[in-house]
């Protein structure tokens, strides 16, 4: 290599051709390096590098390597697999795909009888992201196969926007009808024409046999995709599945948006799944260099920056970039011309390029010099214009998609280069408003279906009918063919796990129940309770329990030694405290996942532990313990998709109220977690005030999710503080469960007579209160102890529903029952929010003053006591707000 063709190279490498102040000098550390790859091998030129790189260090010259490489393919020509499949097959395939999901859109918004649907979807995310999906359906997405030999499949997180091409590959493979398409974004009534309703985004909660996971808020998809394969592998150093590793291992393959990648829950676990080293993780990146309003870094390139980033993180990368059309443009490129404009575009002017046709681009981009002119100055304007991106060739993905498979000790991202948009013509490719486009016009539609040959006439076409070829033909059988052999349809979520026993009640929680007096909080309680479930033989193996860097905190310590942490490699080093009964025992079979200090992780470990029912067949027990104010405020979203997801555990919202958490402040003690959590349809959620009350929730809980199955998950906050525990009767249990039950009738005869009703924290308060009223004021107090207002105000809303419909004459609420037959005003105290028991106000019996005591406002950071008195929750407060109501 001349040292002016050397200088050229380098240049192309670092996007800088004229930095090389001696290119002879260069040329002979190159020609050195050469000779000793050649004699001792890729191992010594890396053991060089290092110590090169540790010397510069001693001698103060600050550089590190570039985590960038050239913008060019990783898997070069020579290197590819051989494409297994009928290449032009799977073409025609992915064309039909291409125009369902294009015409499933337009049909969802065009105008109908004199009106406009309107009903919105999104065509140019899959038509960037088209070929990415079908390599992987046609070659790699394993589905879950029960026959002899068979596997539970692979776990696929889909783009949401491009959710109308996997339903268009539904309809192929007769999963869907065209009913169904024509109902798109139609749930509601779609029924009514004998149709199924398609959901906007994937959905489970809506489609629970179609869509295993849901991704439509940005930046959930990613996070959840790696905790969920790492949930894998803690199944199998468990024992619970078989342990996997090498490319046949069962993978999860996650693919997201460019843009995507920007949300902080994206990459927030990177360096986990690196530093586990989660081969079973494949994350495809669609970089058709775009968000919704515009280029994703028009002054820069984003898969430059994602390179540097996966790899910074500990990940092995891949870059599909280019298709095989510019094969033959680099293998005469000798002057690597291509590299160097490469290097110096930026993503606004590719998005530019790719909005324009051949002419343009033969002028704009190959004509910068004369190297780039003579590349293509034998091709026509009609060639350079097909020039693809490497995320369009099915060849270069294949090739990308099996280095990602059989790449073994890291997870590995693929960075597809596409055109968002692409082969919609001037109406969408490339466009900034290419996202909000949702139909073509009359040429458009025909020049799309020139485009990709598809056998249409033109009224068909114009009219948005669905083409799918017969049963018996060659791309059916083709399609039918390759999902087969790779274990059936995919998407398909399922939930036929079989019933897991609990052990009885008094087995695990007799101490509560029969407390007597015994002091202890509510969160020492379920410490207790947990550490008896996992003492179940068969239960106990299930039992996961999660926390994020607080189990001490909670006095979860000696699960450390009794279970363990898990931890992929087992403990490699002597802890600090091994010496004592509670030390910090690591094992790779360990139980407990404890995540450090990201709650967000913990919720997505949990929401992986808590939907294994479905995807592993392997129902779990999930109890995730946190700061109750870090749960519902900080993961919101991530809770909400887990309830999408039909998630079956226990979130355990611990140090909860705003009062319990004394000495801690403002963004330390919850007032609102009931609040949001009663937004939750499929959340249970309770405040229990006793440990005998927490015990028989936490039982329900498990017989409904474990035993009967059901598709719901529970919230119950536990306290910190210490009290005096009462017996619980049994009597009192199904009003435990329903929301409230009378803790104690005041034996007073008085005929001034008020009802205290409190959650939580505050049945201590109004105790005291109750005591104050009717020894210093004859007022007889009768106490209701209210676990869950929003179990309560569900059912008032229930019952009037039924009403407003006409079932019922009268409005019958359980609230509003247990309270008619007694007397006086009601007062309410919670340690939330005013707005968590004003939930109930409606279903109260009509005539009842009703006064409401919480903790609106920010909290503070004082005693208990000095808390509870300044925001008017105390007995104090409550002795006021009664006396006054009595007038």
């Amino acid at each position: 290599m001349t040292d002016l063709s050397l200088a050229r190279h380098i240049g192309a490498v670092l996007g800088d051709a004229t930095a090389d102040l001696d290119p002879a000098e260069t040329a002979e550390w190159c020609e050195a390096l050469d000779a000793l790859i050649a004699v001792y091998g890729e191992a010594r030129a890396r053991f060089l590098f290092d110590a090169l790189l540790a010397h510069a260090r001693r001698r103060g010259v600050r550089w590190l390597p570039s985590m960038v490489t050239p913008y060019v393919n990783s898997i070069p020509l020579e290197a590819q697999t051989p494409f297994p499949g009928d290449l032009a097959m799977e073409q025609r395939l992915a064309a039909l795909m291409r125009w369902n999901a294009l015409a499933m859109v337009m049909r969802a918004n065009r105008a109908e009888s004199g009106g406009s649907t309107e009903l919105g979807g999104h065509i140019a995310s899959y038509a960037s992201a088209a070929d990415l999906f079908e390599v992987g359906f046609n070659h790699f997405f394993r589905a879950r196969d029960d026959g002899p030999g068979g596997t539970l499949g692979d776990l696929v997180f889909f783009q949401p926007h491009s959710a109308p091409g996997v339903y268009a590959r539904a309809f192929l493979e007769g999963r869907l009808s065209a009913d169904d398409l024509a109902h798109y974004r139609q749930e509601l009534t779609a029924p009514a024409h004998g149709a199924r309703g398609l959901t906007s985004y994937p959905h489970p909660q809506l489609m629970p046999d179609f869509w295993q996971f849901p991704t439509g808020s940005m930046g959930i998809g990613p996070i959840n995709a790696i905790y969920q394969a790492r949930f894998m592998r803690y199944l199998g150093h468990r024992g619970l599945l078989a342990a996997e590793s090498g490319p046949s291992q069962r993978r999860v393959w996650g693919f997201f948006g460019d843009g995507e990648m920007d949300e902080p829950e994206s990459i927030a676990a990177l360096s986990l799944a690196a530093r586990e080293k989660l081969d079973n993780c494949t994350f495809v990146i669609n970089c058709n260099l775009q968000r919704l309003d515009g280029p994703v870094r028009g002054n820069g390139r984003i898969v430059d920056e994602l390179e540097s980033l996966f790899a910074g993180a500990g990940w092995h990368v891949v870059k599909c970039l280019w298709s095989s059309d510019w094969d033959v443009l680099f293998a005469r490129d000798h002057g690597h011309a291509l590299m160097r404009a490469f290097a110096q575009t930026v993503d606004g002017q590719f998005q530019t390029l790719s909005a324009k046709d051949g002419a343009f681009n033969r002028e704009v981009f190959f004509g910068q010099n004369e190297e780039l002119r003579a590349l293509v100055a034998d091709l026509r304007d009609e060639d350079i214009d097909r020039l693809r991106r490497g995320g369009h060739d099915a060849v270069k993905i294949h090739a990308a998609f099996a280095a990602a498979v059989a790449h073994s000790g890291q997870p590995t991202v693929v960075l597809a280069k596409t055109m968002k948009g692409y082969a919609m013509g001037e109406a969408a490719q490339g466009r900034m408003t290419t996202h909000q486009a949702k139909k073509l016009d009359s040429a458009g539609l025909l020049a799309f279906r020139d485009r990709f040959a598809l056998p249409m006439s033109d009224t068909d076409t114009e009219s948005l009918a669905f083409c799918k070829p017969a049963d018996d033909s060659a791309e059916i059988r083709y399609l039918q063919s390759r999902r087969r052999a790779l274990g059936g349809p995919l998407p398909a979520r399922r939930s036929d796990c079989p019933p897991l026993a609990v052990p009885e009640l008094e087995a695990t929680a007799a101490f509560a129940l029969h407390a007597e007096g015994k002091e202890m909080s509510t969160t020492m309680a379920f410490v207790r309770v947990l550490g008896n479930l996992m003492k179940d033989e068969t239960l106990g193996p299930r039992v996961v329990p999660i926390v994020a860097d607080e189990a001490r905190t909670f006095g979860m310590a000696s699960l450390f030694r009794t279970v363990g942490i898990y931890a992929p490699f087992g403990q490699l080093y002597q802890p600090e405290d091994s010496g004592s009964m509670l030390y910090y025992r690591e094992d790779k079979s360990g139980q407990i996942l404890e995540e450090g200090i990201t709650e967000a992780g913990a919720l997505s470990s949990w929401t992986a532990a808590a939907t294994a029912y479905s995807t592993h067949g392997l129902p779990m027990l999930p109890f995730y313990i946190y700061y109750s104010m870090f749960g519902f405020q900080r993961v919101g979203d991530l809770i909400w998709a887990a309830a999408d997801q039909r998630a079956r555990g226990f979130l355990i919202g611990a140090t909860a109220g705003r009062t319990t958490l004394g000495g801690e402040g403002l963004q330390h003690q919850d007032g609102t977690s009931h609040l949001v959590a009663a937004t939750v349809p499929n959340c249970r959620a309770y405040d229990p005030a006793t440990a005998g009350e927490l015990a028989v929730i936490l039982d329900r809980g498990m017989r409904e999710m474990l035993v009967e199955r059901k598709d719901v998950f529970y919230y119950v906050t536990a306290m910190n503080e210490n009290l005096a525990q009462p017996s619980l009767p049994a009597e009192a249990h199904e009003g435990v469960l329903r929301g409230m039950y009378r803790f104690r009738a005041s034996t007073s005869e008085s005929n001034r007579r008020v009802q205290l009703l409190a959650s939580g924290a505050m049945l201590g308060e109004a105790i005291k209160a109750a005591a104050q009223l009717e020894a210093e004021h004859g007022v007889a107090a009768d106490l209701w102890s209210v676990t869950s207002f929003s179990e309560l105000a569900r059912a008032g809303v229930a019952a009037e529903t039924g009403w407003r419909h006409g079932a019922t004459s009268v409005l019958h609420s359980y609230v509003g029952e247990q309270l008619a037959p007694t007397r006086g005003p009601i007062v309410i105290a919670t340690d939330y929010v005013r707005a968590v028991p004003e939930q109930i106000r409606a279903f109260l019996p009509p005539g009842r003053r009703c006064v409401t005591l919480g903790t609106d406002g920010f909290g503070r950071s004082d005693t208990r006591a000095a808390l509870r008195a300044h925001f008017e929750v105390d007995a104090a407060a409550i002795v006021q707000a009664a006396l006054r109501a009595l007038g």
